[in-house]
């Protein structure tokens, strides 16, 4: 379970709550409540990777909002006012079973295939993951490889699963020899089981209408037949990831303070951070200050318009891609147009519904975060890339003199990459590259920072850190990284890296840091590989 079953329940508390406040009175305002806490609820759910509790809730909120439009016909008519009671009792029955089943700790199983390639690692499993297939043998790789990132791999026949176990993080199902209705019918027993768990379907049936039905079913991804052994693992890996993202937060620009309020609230019951401001000439203080992924702007307000607010914001380059979202109360067409030429979003029209509000801001987040993700992070691995990385130390630097505390900076290389790729090819050599970056970023704390430097060179920054800390850690990963071993045919290899460590403040400068652990780095390589060597 992805999040403590206390939170969970206090979710699922208040949601309940507010659909007894309106069953009890049935008055539009508060079944608007009642429809904001369910959309909530469902983000909640999707977040910490509840996937089949966010179905059931999802089927329910869409419901719930087929409703939302229809205030003149409040109350809703008693038969759909008890179908939606037998829905929430159903959600709440199958929420509370959930906590029932994973409140007590998981006892950790860790079982090495034959070959023992997990025997040596110093991982303990964080996640499970069951292989459903009646072909053991054509797992087995791909199981070992995810042993080496704390993920515990188990194999069960279709008549086989365990009756009475805790929820797997994910089942992947071999769907080869099923037709598609044998796979929906599958999929649609399994989902009613499993609350929590990803269901991956790895089948032949590639067609959209196909692959359409499988995912109506319950299916949360589906692979084709062909798909490489490596995309999956990818895929396994990034869905147990558990890398938290901070709370999305919005700047409000709106000089009526009661519709100021309503919109923090409503902001604030979705999970996010916000701050308003209710004078113009407070947004760009406000910006410097909050550093929001999204401007909500008023369109009017005393002696400027939301337009003309938007012109100063976009005169500052850190500001030009900061998504900006319109309130307006009526559809002057040609200041939207001026709107939609300086960058604006999307427009919403007071009074505005909040769970449409909640949708469109949390979209124009994400797309903005994924834009900022694509410009920051590499391609392959997901770690900062090139530039970011200096950047970020520079900052830590500046932070650490600040503070007067140690700053510990490795430069890792992998040893003879060049002939990992020569002889077992670039795709294996990108699986290198991503195995050690997914280990990297699973070992290290939150504080830390990850960067791939160049080809199959990597910075990584430990501020509080000095060297023989740094190289404790480091160490640890290095021997972990050494046990990893890689199908190629019939076959397997095994690759190492070395590094170097320097620290600050023994060196003060950030290019000056980089260069003694690339020197570091260079004593490492000439002493035999697969060591690490630091310096001050």
């Amino acid at each position: 379970m992805s999040c403590p079953p206390a939170e969970l329940q206090k979710k699922n508390d208040e949601l309940h709550q507010k659909w007894q406040a309106y069953s009890a009175s049935p008055r539009f305002e508060l079944f608007v409540e009642f429809a904001v806490c369910l959309s909530s609820f469902s983000d909640f759910l999707q977040a910490n990777g509840l996937s089949g509790l966010k179905q059931m809730s999802h089927r329910l909120e869409q419901r719930v909002l087929t409703l939302f439009d229809e205030a003149d016909q409040q109350p809703v008519p008693a038969a759909t006012l008890t179908d939606l009671c037998h829905q929430m009792e159903e959600l709440g029955a199958r929420v509370e079973l959930f906590i029932g089943s994973n409140a007590r700790p998981i006892e950790q199983r860790r079982e090495p295939d034959a070959a023992g390639s997990a025997s040596g690692l110093s991982l303990s499993p964080t996640h499970r993951v069951w292989f459903v297939s009646n072909s053991a043998s054509q797992w087995r790789a791909l199981m070992t490889q995810l042993e080496y990132f704390s993920i515990a791999a188990e194999i069960y026949r279709w008549q086989g699963l365990p009756t009475e176990a805790d929820e797997p993080a994910i089942l992947l199902l071999d769907m080869q020899d099923e037709t598609l209705p044998q796979a929906c019918e599958q999929i649609l027993a399994l989902r009613k089981r499993f609350s929590a768990s990803k269901l991956i379907a790895h089948t032949s049936q590639t067609a959209f209408n196909q692959l359409k039905e499988m995912l109506r079913s319950g299916c949360d991804f589906c692979f084709a037949q062909s798909t490489p052994e490596a995309v999956i693992l990818a895929r396994i890996i990034d869905l147990c990831s558990n890398e938290e993202e901070p709370p999305y937060r919005v700047l409000v620009v709106e000089d009526s303070l009661t519709a100021s309020m309503s919109i923090q609230r409503t902001l604030k019951q979705n999970g996010m951070d916000s701050l308003a401001v209710t004078k113009p000439a407070e947004i760009l203080d406000g910006l410097r200050r909050f550093e929001p992924d999204l401007i909500l702007m008023d369109m009017y307000m005393p002696d400027c318009t939301g337009v003309e607010a938007t012109r100063v914001i976009r005169q500052h380059a850190e500001f030009l891609s900061t998504p900006v979202i319109y309130l307006s109360g009526d559809g002057d067409m040609a200041l939207q147009v001026d709107a939609l030429r300086l960058g604006g979003e999307y427009f919403l029209t007071k009074p505005f519904n909040p769970v449409f509000l909640n949708a469109v801001v949390k979209s124009k987040i994400e797309r903005y975060r994924a834009l900022r993700r694509s410009m920051h992070n590499d391609g392959l691995t997901g770690l900062l890339n090139h530039r970011t990385v200096k950047e970020r130390l520079a900052a830590a630097v500046i932070a650490a003199n600040s503070s007067s505390s140690p700053l510990a900076v490795a430069m890792i290389d992998i040893d003879y990459f060049k002939t990992v790729n020569d002889s077992y090819g670039h795709p294996m050599g990108d699986q290198v590259l991503q195995s050690l970056a997914w280990l990297l970023k699973r070992r290290v704390r939150k504080t830390d920072l990850v960067g791939r430097y160049g080809g199959e060179e990597f910075l990584v920054i430990l501020p509080g850190s000095d060297t023989n800390q740094a190289f404790e850690v480091l160490d640890r990963i290095r021997r972990d990284f050494s046990f990893i071993k890689y199908p190629f045919k019939d076959t397997w290899f095994e690759t190492t890296f070395s590094a170097g460590v320097a620290q600050f403040p023994s060196t003060s400068d950030p290019e000056a840091l980089i260069k003694q652990a690339d020197e570091a780095l260079y004593e490492a390589k000439q002493g035999g590989r697969n060591c690490i060597i630091t310096r001050g």
